[in-house]
């Protein structure tokens, strides 16, 4: 059964970069951004990384983290966060079970070729540990953008 909105997010606790771990408690009563994507380092994905970061003290001021996941693991999220400047946590969900737990880590197809990943979703997540807001395929121009506006007027 897929997420909805006004679903209780399902919890997490996610190796981050540089070390330590982030769990969804850690947000409790403040916003969140939970921004699911496929691949560190690919031009879509480093697209929407830099969008975010572009825009996170408009998100601080809004009351608003923003933690970005995919399967990747820490050590290359290290070398993604570092390479572009990103001042928000990138976790690594290389058991993809919480990207299983929020519907996210799909069949996809290229090629003509079947394999399993990581469909670009954006979940806005309240201070109560609810989702306000789901974002599903993601067209990355502009999504920042409206994520923030939705979280101000959350």
């Amino acid at each position: 059964m897929a997420l909805q909105d006004g679903d209780q997010a399902p919890d997490f606790r996610l190796a981050r970069d540089g070390g330590g771990t982030v769990s969804l408690a850690d947000f409790k009563g403040r916003k969140l951004v939970l921004y699911a994507y496929p691949k560190d380092d690919t031009p879509g994905c480093t697209q929407e990384a830099i969008a975010f970061n572009g825009l996170r003290r408009d998100f601080a001021a809004a009351d608003t983290d923003i933690v970005g996941i995919s399967p990747d693991p820490v050590k290359k999220h290290d070398k993604f966060k570092s390479k572009h400047g990103l001042d928000f946590p990138l976790v690594a969900d290389e058991t993809q079970a919480t990207l299983q737990a929020y519907g996210i880590w799909v069949e996809k197809s290229m090629y003509g070729r079947t394999y399993m990943g990581v469909e670009r979703t954006t979940f806005l997540i309240d201070r109560d540990g609810r989702i306000a807001r789901i974002w599903p395929k993601v067209k990355v121009a502009g999504h920042a953008e409206e994520v923030l506006a939705a979280a101000k007027a959350l």
